[in-house]
């Protein structure tokens, strides 16, 4: 039995949904016999693009397209495994020889970035002075990654992921057609995990439908993939806008435990953030790719946690089986008036502090930093840092530094302590007396 994306796929251009930018002009060309010798298809993965290229070099010898067909005009490589400049030099050789069947001899080159410098310089050539019989149908994932020679002798056209509800309508059909019994919010979830790849969302709607002989709900899908309900998430960016630390956690206990991951978790919060981008979201956008394994539940914790004044208001910490606990701390801080807007250079910061103290350059190197709102916010790596970097003339050397910046040191941004941290700080605290061990700007670790 096929899989409904080999079931449905286009055969001709007028079948392939939401690439019109490429079909259209595509169509046109072929009703003008104005056919070029070289195309460049560039866009995601599962947006069509082999389907258009095969499609293409059917169409253009007046072949008729089935899926199992086999054309010897018609030559299919695999970039990936033919990278090297033999494979081209024997795909130059052939090439030059007369096609057997119709007008053109069709290469359709996949993953097309994949080849060596050596085999594009050899394609290069035959781009430059092609055969009158022969055409070449690239693909790729990364364009960027196709010399500009190859490019530039090529009629490119960009495939996009498909809009969501241009997606739904189409999977709508095919349900249809299959008496797939599925509701619209389902349908949508499917869509999204797809994407905007047509591959990928048949794929999915492929393997739901095997699950149930009833109507697949939005509620099956949910627990078939582990998926958080859309309502907790947004629940979990409200209580992050609010910095509500009781609720974030409170809700991020209730996700975990009903099984879903938190790395499923972190990718559901930045599809919502980006679906509606809010520039209060932005830091938590910026953490969120860091969940991953290990402590992966840690990583989203302390991504969450990271509230909007750029502080942990509360330290929540997860035990082993999954408890949580918070107190209090209480960032050091030091702080004056400066100018509210403006992007700040970190580097030229960092360069101006090791000008002014290596010491104190040594512990802010390999600190995080937030400038939001006029607001410079830095988290030293380790607790004895942010007590070096604390101290009053070290904040004076970040404060002569930053120049109109209000600056704010605050807690440690949760790095491993190592064995003995504590001690090593209650005895740097009683010998410093308010200055910065001048260490020639090596670290104390």
């Amino acid at each position: 039995m096929k899989t409904l994306y080999r079931k449905y796929r286009p055969l001709r251009l007028e079948d392939v949904i939401g690439q019109e930018q490429v079909t259209v002009p595509l169509s046109n060309a072929l009703k003008a016999g104005k056919v070029g010798h070289a195309y460049l298809f560039t866009g995601p993965r599962g947006t069509g693009k082999t389907s258009v290229a095969r499609i293409l070099a059917h169409q253009v010898n007046g072949f008729l397209y089935e899926l199992e067909d086999d054309y010897v005009d018609i030559i299919e490589i695999d970039g990936a495994s033919n990278r090297g400049i033999d494979n081209i030099r024997e795909l130059r050789e052939k090439a030059m020889i007369a096609p057997s069947q119709g007008r053109y001899k069709i290469y359709i080159i996949d993953e097309v970035h994949m080849l060596t410098k050596e085999a594009f310089n050899a394609l290069l050539k035959t781009l430059e002075e092609p055969p009158e019989h022969v055409i070449f149908v690239m693909a790729t994932t990364d364009a960027y990654k196709v010399p500009v020679t190859i490019t530039s002798r090529s009629q490119i056209f960009n495939f996009r992921l498909v809009d969501g509800k241009v997606m739904c309508e189409h999977l709508r059909k095919i349900a249809e057609a299959e008496q797939i019994a599925i509701t619209d919010e389902a349908l949508s979830i499917i869509a999204e995990r797809g994407g905007g790849s047509f591959r990928d969302s048949l794929s999915l709607l492929d393997q739901i439908s095997t699950l149930t002989d009833g109507e697949i709900t939005a509620d099956l899908i949910i627990k078939a993939m582990g998926l958080p309900e859309t309502r907790k998430i947004s629940e979990l960016l409200q209580a992050y806008a609010e910095g509500n630390v009781v609720k974030i956690t409170a809700v991020y206990r209730e996700v975990l435990a009903g099984g879903v991951k938190a790395e499923v978790v972190a990718e559901e919060l930045m599809q919502q953030i980006i679906a509606e981008p809010r520039p209060e979201m932005m830091p938590l956008l910026e953490k969120l790719p860091e969940v991953k394994a290990p402590f992966a539940e840690a990583r989203l914790l302390v991504a969450l946690l990271k509230v909007s004044d750029g502080h942990f208001p509360e330290r929540a910490t997860t035990g082993a089986a999954g408890n949580s606990f918070s107190g209090p701390t209480a960032p050091v801080s030091m702080s004056y008036t400066g100018t509210p807007e403006g992007e700040f250079d970190w580097q030229a910061f960092l360069n101006k502090v090791k000008e002014l103290n290596d010491a104190v350059y040594s512990q802010l190197v390999k600190a995080k930093y937030e400038y939001r709102g006029g607001v410079l916010k830095i988290y030293p790596a380790r607790k004895v840092a942010q007590m070096i970097l604390s101290k009053e003339n070290n904040l004076r050397v970040l404060v002569e530094a930053a120049g109109d910046v209000k600056i704010t040191i605050g807690d440690s941004d949760g790095g491993v302590k190592m064995e003995g941290e504590d001690e090593l700080i209650a005895k740097m605290s009683g010998i410093m007396g308010g200055e910065v061990l001048d260490d020639g700007g090596s670290d104390p670790f």
